[in-house]
């Protein structure tokens, strides 16, 4: 059973129909904020929420202890209510830029690279979970102010961030979040329920080598008209705009080859269920319909552990969306952002 607000048994299911274009493109956007201190791509038209924020950064270097540099960027009013994005394999702290053009006007809106990934480097340690987890718990420490609690939000490879980091800090979990929202996400058996690679009759999954050689391959993502198929067919729908699919394109471009593969392989082997025990705050589960990567089979497994512990906010399948679902629904995304920190 799905919960909302703790107390109406439903599942929710957020749809992509109906939001057209209202708005001139060359409208501000930091003019263009509404009450609720959201904008809304229906309000500014296509895609400029993809544009680089106008908003100034704070941004901060954090030292780890094997070396590792993590560039942290946080946007908005410094007394806004804070709200914390870890993105996914291949991403980088500009994945979130539509998240920052429609939130930073009110709230506290705190980016970080993940290791290796934009403008972090990589360290000594070893990729994994753990790596994953101390670095979100670096992030939260060093910019959460003491009286506030983040809404603490991961898509892809940051989701399991957090599960891993409420796995290995539980006690830091209510302590620094006010609730958690896993986007596209999945704790364990990444390979193995995959639907990327098309199987022929008689094989039910993917043979486990194979999906890690290919997780784990560092070769360069170098052709252009290639490269746009591959993003879309791999990480999007076929209901993604160019525009989107071209934002997505540059990010995953500019991840290095050895970083890619280097993290393909630790996610290839990843299992962190146990982390969802600690996830003790109200937290949302958001799947694309369309995922190929983290389908929606991943995302109903979290959601029943979430939800048979009580801890289950909503379980939200965006229609005819891919695995960016940040991107390919971006007004359907930042609403339960918005709708988690009010509550």
């Amino acid at each position: 059973m799905v919960r909302t607000s703790h107390t109406t048994a439903v599942r929710v299911v957020a749809g992509v129909a109906g939001l057209g274009a209202a708005a001139a493109v060359g409208v501000a956007l930091r003019r263009r904020r509404s009450t609720r201190g959201l904008t809304l791509s229906v309000d500014v038209g296509p895609d400029a929420l993809l544009r680089t924020p106008t908003f100034d950064a704070d941004v901060r270097e954090l030292t780890t202890p094997d070396g590792a540099t993590i560039n942290v960027r946080s946007y908005g009013p410094r007394d806004g209510e804070p709200i914390v994005l870890s993105h996914g394999w291949m991403c980088s702290t500009d994945y979130w830029y539509p998240q920052v053009n429609a939130l930073a006007g009110k709230y506290r809106v705190i980016t970080y690279d993940q290791r290796g990934h934009g403008r972090s480097t990589v360290g000594t340690a070893r990729f994994g979970p753990d790596v994953l987890a101390d670095d979100l718990a670096m992030v939260l420490d060093a910019t959460l102010q003491e009286d506030r609690k983040a809404v603490v939000v991961g898509h892809s490879m940051g989701g399991m961030s957090i599960i891993a980091w409420a796995g290995r800090y539980p006690e830091q979990v209510k302590k620094y979040a006010s609730a958690v929202m896993l986007a596209s996400t999945a704790s364990d058996s990444l390979i193995a329920e995959t639907t990327l690679i098309p199987l022929p009759s008689g094989f039910p999954r993917v043979p486990v080598p194979v999906g890690r050689a290919i997780l784990a391959s560092p070769v360069p993502l170098v052709y252009p008209g290639t490269m746009a198929k591959a993003v879309r067919y791999v990480s999007m729908s076929p209901n993604a705009t160019p525009g989107e699919v071209q934002f997505c394109e540059k990010i995953m471009r500019e991840c290095e080859p050895r970083v890619r593969g280097g993290w393909g392989a630790a996610l290839s082997t990843l299992d962190i269920r146990e982390g969802l025990d600690n996830l003790n705050v109200p937290t949302t589960v958001l799947v694309g319909a369309l995922d190929r990567l983290t389908p929606q089979v991943q995302a109903r497994k979290l959601a029943q552990v979430l939800d048979d512990a009580g801890n289950l906010e909503r379980l939200i399948v965006l229609p005819g969306v891919g695995h960016m679902s940040s991107i390919e629904n971006i007004d359907e995304f930042d609403k339960e952002i918005v709708r988690l920190r009010n509550l």
